[in-house]
């Protein structure tokens, strides 16, 4: 196995997107949103486990007062998405009046961000909206407004810098897709 793959499980993986490449869209994702927010003091949402990564990097690149909280939903078995969602930990914090910025690491169906939108309609928030690092458009199976998207990708599954496989590869430091034969 060389450098630029890894085996996980039963797969082989080969690099995907380097880190540098991954740094180089947060820094331009942040950019947008320090320059949307001025003035503002939003709360980011990151959803666990995988977005850790991407919500660490992401606020060491922010210039604006802001908050970051955590809400653990899993939707992932395997290699392939379960279409239904639990809730593992709930949230705690008082979103009435808050401009809150989910933050995921990627949206492919959309079933975790569409469930976590309709668990905060119940607050009063001032806005929502979802930042991701990876965006697969063409798996969407939900209307959703992703403002901000780091990286679009097409329908390859991926693992590293912060996504796994049945729980491995989260450690990565670059994203790594399944190897073909």
């Amino acid at each position: 196995m060389s450098a630029t793959t890894v085996e996980l499980h039963d797969k082989e993986f080969e690099i995907y997107l380097r880190e540098s490449q991954i740094k180089l869209a947060i820094e331009k994702l942040a950019a947008r949103i320090n320059q949307d927010y001025a003035g503002r003091t939003p709360l980011f949402l990151a959803v666990l486990n995988g977005s850790f990564m991407f919500a660490s990097d992401l606020m060491k690149e922010m210039r604006i007062p802001c908050e970051i909280s955590f809400v653990k939903l899993a939707s992932y078995q395997n290699t392939q998405s379960t279409g239904s969602v639990k809730e593992l930990v709930g949230l705690n914090e008082n979103l009435t009046g808050r401009d809150v910025i989910i933050l995921e690491d990627i949206v492919d169906t959309g079933h975790t961000v569409h469930q976590l939108l309709e668990k905060l309609q119940t607050h009063v928030t001032a806005t929502i909206e979802i930042a991701s690092l990876l965006l697969k458009p063409a798996c969407l199976q939900h209307e959703l407004q992703i403002k901000y998207a780091a990286l679009s990708i097409p329908n390859d599954f991926v693992v590293g810098y912060g996504l796994d496989y049945n729980g491995l590869g989260r450690n990565l430091r670059h994203l790594y897709k399944i190897k073909e034969a």
